[in-house]
């Protein structure tokens, strides 16, 4: 029998095991509500709990929910048939096209299957949005001779875009039910109907590598840049130089890259 006097070992352990863990000290955890909230009031405060639980599905889904939401809305204004036949009309690459064939491009682009396409497109450019973006940060802070998962990167990536995109979204959906259709160009409505960079000095079908150069110089970009900074700042634990220099490279990357493409089809990116 035993001993009423002596405690049962077993129930001691069983309570003890319940009490949770404390947390190491300058740790700082969130919940996915709180990280999506405080990323736009405390980024910094956000990017430390992501060091400690990353995450980035929930604010992936809702870059993709934002994007998705400006594009149906923007096919749903001006008419998908008009967007599309407005598109290829513009296009350089049509200029030369006789008129029968340019009429047998627009017929096969506004098919089911084209339009399943475009309307489903959003979801595979963020999905390679995210990892690739992931992945370059990964690079980048190897390079700095840093160590960061893979997750964690994705994690900087994601929340560091999240700011800025449902901002511009918001902004884009707004402003395709207040202009009137016939003042939408379909041009510039694929990158965003809110200009917050110098690109609208000149006229981008004019001068379409020198738009894109000006584009990029865009206020809602440079936020992310900075959100971007700071994240890997604090999660990768890096100087405030060595994360502007991976973050500016990259982006000066993208830049390259969009130049590139503008010139070689004739239109702003």
């Amino acid at each position: 029998m035993s001993d009423p006097n002596i405690p049962d070992m077993k129930e001691e352990s069983h309570q003890v095991n319940l009490n949770p863990q404390p947390l190491p000290p300058g740790e700082v955890v969130m919940s996915t509500g709180e990280t999506l909230t405080n990323i736009f009031f405390e980024p910094g405060r956000v990017f430390e709990a992501l060091r400690v639980r990353p995450r980035f599905l929930v604010a992936g889904l809702i870059i993709l929910i934002a994007i998705t939401a400006y594009t149906v809305a923007l096919y749903q204004r001006v008419g998908y048939e008009n967007f599309i036949r407005s598109t290829i009309e513009s296009s350089p690459q049509s200029a030369n096209m006789p008129p029968d064939q340019k009429e047998r491009v627009i017929e096969m682009q506004t098919g089911p299957v084209f339009k399943a396409i475009n309307y489903a497109s959003p979801l595979i450019g963020v999905a390679i949005f995210i990892a690739l973006g992931g992945a370059l940060y990964l690079l980048g802070t190897m390079v700095m001779a840093r160590s960061i998962s893979y997750k964690q990167s994705l994690s900087v990536w994601t929340y560091s875009s999240l700011p800025p995109t449902v901002i511009a979204m918001l902004l884009n959906i707004v402003l395709v039910f207040i202009k009137s259709p016939d003042e939408i160009d379909p041009i510039q409505a694929r990158r965003g109907l809110v200009r917050a960079n110098l690109g609208l000095l000149v006229d981008q079908s004019a001068h379409p590598v020198l738009a894109t150069a000006l584009g990029s110089i865009d206020l809602l970009s440079f936020y992310g840049l900075f959100l971007a900074a700071l994240g890997l700042r604090k999660v990768a634990r890096l100087s405030t130089g060595s994360a502007w220099t991976i973050v500016l490279i990259i982006w000066l990357i993208g830049v390259i890259l969009r130049l590139a493409f503008s010139a070689f089809t004739g239109g702003a990116m």
